[in-house]
């Protein structure tokens, strides 16, 4: 939950730059006061972000790894593996403090920003209080728990329809590319590495 509104406002505050402004809601201390609260509660909705930035683009390229290890002589393939995984994971371990850093310092004057334009000071009132609820509590702590049990059956479902597909687009690419495709005999790639584990969340 708190990760969704952090992206609804980030999206809100790209659009108040990329539009004419809006009339503006007038502030107040006690507004100010709310928003520094808010961004507290929000925080680790921020933090997610920022490494999500930083773990997609590892996340398609072990993936990506992990079908063109299918070119790697048997004998190194698994040491090639557990190097690019290595590679990546440091990658992953520099790169998401400095992000999550970033993100931290920029908030208040792109989320905050925006939230104090577009809410009211009661409304404003209204989210802390829903953020500080028992209700989203519980759901913050089993929401992710119910997302990844569905997208884990989701992708057991299509993956029997999807990965062909995917494995087909390949060889177009690579062919229109010019690149060898690999073992004529049409061999299943191996996995992928497993993506670096997140951390805990604080």
């Amino acid at each position: 939950m708190k990760k969704s509104i952090v992206a609804a406002l980030l999206a809100s505050a790209a659009l108040a730059h990329a539009q004419t402004p809006a009339p503006t809601i007038p502030s107040s201390p006690a507004k100010k006061e709310l928003i520094q609260k808010l961004m507290v509660l929000q925080q680790p909705g921020v933090e997610n972000m920022a490494r999500n930035l930083v773990e997609q683009p590892a996340v398609a390229m072990m993936q990506a790894a992990g079908r063109a290890l299918q070119g790697v002589p048997a004998e190194k393939r698994d040491a090639t593996g557990k190097t690019i995984e290595a590679e990546i994971k440091k990658y992953v371990d520099e790169s998401v403090p400095i992000v999550r850093d970033r993100a931290i310092k920029l908030a208040p004057s792109t989320i905050g920003a925006a939230m104090e334009e577009k809410f009211t000071e009661d409304e404003l009132k209204q989210l802390v209080a829903w953020l500080e609820s028992p209700i989203n509590k519980k759901y913050s702590q089993f929401g992710p728990e119910i997302q990844t049990s569905f997208t884990q059956k989701l992708v057991a479902e299509a993956r029997p329809t999807i990965e062909p597909k995917i494995q087909a687009l390949e060889v177009k690419v690579r062919a229109t590319l010019g690149v060898p495709t690999g073992d004529a005999s049409g061999a299943a790639a191996p996995k992928a590495a497993t993506p670096p584990k997140k951390a805990a969340s604080k």
